[in-house]
């Protein structure tokens, strides 16, 4: 069994809404059926005994090694803890090669689950050992590392829930919710508009106090000293027992409390000085340790923060008592799992004798023996929810010390006997607030119920009945895909709304080109979504992009299919037919919002039967919408429909009806051009499908022309010396198709054409380019440029000649090497009155050569 291609699907894709990885695997005819493989689903099974069954109960078929690999990943996985289901293995038409799906939660950790059944599997064909134990363990670390902790979780999750779309932005906790400029970020439990300047304030532990207590915050006496001395003298002055720690800290890391003689101040003094320079004494508050969350202006939840300890048996040492408790399956090494293992370093020993103990002593019975002064979670600390309890004046405090430092959420720690009454009446006071505090104890306190904070932090950033989405038009088909998307977004760019867009000639953001080349796929169009100046997106969907990662969105508003004639492209990526290609467009229509429409093609029976795989409303459109049923039978049930009628546009949905005169859409000449009038009729669909105003729909469609400036390489015509020449990126038959017809419709003298094709065709699509094209012209320059993508030299020009062999008004054939050449070969042949199309290949060079000759004269 060989492994290769592996792809990361990070989005929707060809199999599913999962994100998945995608191997290619070829197996030998062995391999095929396991059935031939004496003993090797024993064997497989003595290894891996969770593996799932292999087939369905009732089945008999052969089993490939391939559909083996699959159910080995996904159980790995499985068994990992890691949340999937769905895995899948499909049989190309090359015999023995497949393609194996398997979902994941974690890209690294399902491309390691990818490895390890690899091995898995060698290991029961050649009846060696495999670990599975380490394997398992090994997916769960990495799964711990990479994915979301439990505080950015929550978060996430709450997210989701209200369907705000999110991304990572680093493998930390950097996460973007929402897209373009409705998008907001966090940072673990940060908000993007938490002040600098308020976290740097919470970080000085003293101008804190200052503040909190000009605000009439209880706060502990205190102030910065310089050396032991200094902190003991501070110490007398404040009143014994104090508290030592760093003056910028966080976690408890370097806090020592109840110090109660110079010794103990000492060592405390150097405990803090290994984080800070400036060292803080202050008055030791008897009572509990609370911490109080605040979000924007209200108190979420409130847990009482206990030290780490263990309590005594009679038999057991102090160590063996750590072990026990550490044991518990919610401690964790790091902030992922809901509680921390109790460290047992110098600090604990410290505590140790302070309390009369060693390591290795045996508490008596019921004795409860502190490991440490802090009661931090990070340290092996317990918390207890105490948010129901909490009085209205102590509230209200927490309250007033977040927005004293000017923090949107804030962990206040207030120590006092009890939160049941005002702070002020039993000498507590508030010792810290803390900026990205610590959801944990929170979301899963050690007892007590688990609190919302996640949904609270969410519902800071959104009001309600706001999800964070911008409109997300996609377009895809196999013509006319540019154009429209273009179109699309000079509509809505009309209507106000700051667009960007993507397609094969680059990255837009509100008219501004901000990328080049061909940026028709996920990484482009999660550029865009990233853009704070993007109020609306429209992009355009390339099948390779699909199938390299998937979509870049979860779903969209609108969804438009052009065509799918008879293909493009096929032959590649194991996309053979024009229904394999259909299967592939229609991802974007199947993940369509549940409140969107899919615009589709009536005229195109393979698009108007995707409508059965969209989970929302359908705008169909056709020129005449009497001639297909699909479209009339829409039309008579009330819903939305785009037609042309006596030379207009007519958009209509039950008694609505807009009508819109194509003598005013420039880019159709007066509606000669049928597949501009396609194009058109599909972007007008599209933008009534994002609520656009009719009158900026029709302001839209006027100041569209077919120019260089606005759709480069879409008709482009141009007048040279009393001719015409048309500059189009054709480049499949149904395009010849289309050109030809829109041709036919202009008068001219004598007719030329100048093409060459791409390499990465099927025979046959490229000599039917010009076996179209040798019905239409009466000349044909053919010429050898840069895309040969893979052909021998001469190769592409000798198929596409073949296509002329029967042509019937071809009479002159040149061959060119060298698409400039070809087009001033071209253009010097013109006399008055002609028209010469060239299908240019090089778009923004050979259209800034067109346009040098015409200015030239």
């Amino acid at each position: 069994m060989e492994v290769s291609r592996i792809r990361a699907l990070r989005g929707p894709n060809l199999w599913s809404h999962h994100t998945a990885v995608e191997a290619i695997v070829t197996c030998n005819e062995a391999e095929c059926s396991i059935a031939e493989m004496t003993g090797f689903e024993d064997r497989l099974r003595a290894l891996f005994p969770e593996l799932s069954i292999l087939q369905p109960t009732g089945h008999n078929d052969a089993i490939p090694m391939a559909h083996v690999y699959e159910l080995a990943t996904l159980g790995l996985q499985a068994q990992a803890g890691c949340p999937v289901t769905f895995s899948r293995t499909t049989q190309t038409l090359e015999p023995g090669i497949f393609q194996v799906v398997v979902e994941y939660s974690e890209e690294a950790v399902g491309r390691l689950a990818l490895e390890l059944a690899e091995k898995l599997i060698a290991a029961a064909m050649s009846n060696s050992s495999f670990d599975l134990a380490a394997a398992l363990e090994q997916l769960r670390e990495l799964d711990e590392d990479v994915r979301l902790g439990p505080s950015t979780g929550s978060i996430v999750n709450a997210a989701v829930a209200r369907n705000i779309p999110y991304r990572r932005l680093t493998d930390g906790s950097l996460v973007a919710f929402g897209w373009g400029s409705r998008q907001r970020k966090i940072q673990a439990a940060e908000m993007d508009g938490t002040s600098a300047i308020a976290e740097a304030i919470a970080q000085d532990k003293e101008l804190t106090k200052k503040l909190l207590h000009a605000a009439g915050v209880p706060v502990p006496l205190g102030r910065v000293v310089e050396n032991p001395d200094d902190a003991w003298a501070a110490a007398l002055e404040i009143g014994l027992p104090v508290v030592v720690k760093p003056k910028d800290g966080n976690q408890g890391k370097g806090v020592t409390v109840n110090v109660t003689t110079r010794e103990q101040l000492e060592a405390g003094f150097h405990a803090a000085s290994e984080f800070r320079d400036d060292i803080l004494v202050e008055r030791f508050l008897p009572g509990n340790d609370f911490r109080l969350l605040v979000i924007g202006n209200k108190l979420v939840a409130a847990a009482r923060r206990d030290p780490p300890q263990v309590v005594g048996d009679g038999k057991q040492t102090v160590r063996q008592l750590v072990e026990q408790v550490n044991k518990d399956p919610r401690r964790g090494s790091g902030h992922s799992t809901s509680l921390t293992k109790i460290r047992f370093d110098d600090i604990a020993l410290a505590s140790l004798a302070k309390q009369g103990f060693e390591a290795d002593s045996v508490p008596p019975k019921g004795q409860r023996v502190i490991l440490r002064n802090n009661a931090n979670l990070s340290t092996g600390g317990a918390a207890t929810d105490v948010t129901d309890d909490v009085h209205p004046e102590v509230a209200a405090r927490a309250v007033a010390a977040a927005q004293m430092v000017g923090l949107d959420i804030c962990g206040v720690d207030l120590v006092c006997d009890s939160v049941l009454k005002p702070i002020e009446a039993q000498n507590g006071g508030i010792v810290e607030v803390n900026a990205a505090p610590g959801l944990r104890m929170h979301l899963s306190p050690s007892f007590g119920k688990g609190r919302a904070v996640g949904e609270a932090i969410i519902n800071a950033m959104f009001d309600e009945g706001e999800d964070g989405r911008i409109p997300i038009v996609a377009v895809t088909g196999t013509n006319g895909k540019t154009t429209t998307v273009r179109l699309i977004a000079h509509l809505i760019a009309s209507s106000g709304l700051r667009t960007g867009m993507t397609n094969t000639d680059g990255v837009y953001v509100n008219g501004r080109q901000i990328d080049s080349g061909d940026c028709s796929g996920p990484r482009s169009a999660r550029n865009v979504l990233s853009h704070p100046d993007v109020d609306a997106a429209v992009f355009e969907t390339a099948r390779g992009g699909v199938l390299r990662e998937g979509l870049a969105y979860d779903r969209c508003q609108v969804a438009v299919v052009t065509n799918i004639g008879s293909g493009d492209h096929l032959g590649l990526n194991y996309i053979t037919t024009v229904e394999d290609l259909a299967v592939l467009k229609r991802v974007i229509v199947q993940n369509v919002a549940d409140d969107g429409y899919a615009v589709l093609n009536a005229a195109d029976p393979i698009v108007a039967n995707m409508a059965a795989n969209c989970p929302s409303a359908v705008i169909f459109f056709a020129a005449d919408v009497q001639q297909y049923p699909v479209m009339a039978a829409h039309k008579a049930q009330g819903k939305r429909v785009v037609y042309i009628e006596n030379g207009h546009l007519v958009a209509a949905e039950g008694k609505f009806r807009e009508t819109i005169p194509l003598s005013e859409v420039p880019i159709t000449r007066n509606g000669t051009i049928s597949f501009q009038v396609e194009n058109v009729m599909a972007s007008v669909a599209a933008a009534w499908a994002v609520a656009i105003d009719w009158n900026h729909i029709r302001a839209g469609l006027k100041s569209f022309a077919n120019e260089n400036d606005n759709a480069p390489g879409r008709f482009n015509m141009f007048n040279f010396r009393g001719a015409t020449v048309i500059a189009d990126y054709g480049h499949n038959p149904d395009a010849m198709l289309a050109l030809v017809k829109a041709v036919e419709t202009m008068p001219a003298r004598r007719r030329s054409v100048v093409i060459s094709g791409a390499g990465d065709r099927r025979d046959q699509d490229i000599r039917q380019q010009t076996e179209i094209l040798g019905e239409a012209f009466d000349d044909v320059i053919l010429y050898q440029d840069q895309c040969q993508r893979g052909r021998q030299d001469g190769e592409v020009i000798a198929l596409l000649r073949t296509g002329l062999q029967n042509a019937s008004k071809t009479q002159r054939i040149d061959e060119i090497t060298g698409e400039f050449i070809a087009i001033d070969l071209a253009m010097n042949r013109l006399a008055e009155g002609d028209l010469c199309l060239i299908l240019i290949d090089q778009v923004e060079e050979a259209l800034a050569h067109i346009s040098q000759r015409v200015a030239a004269g």
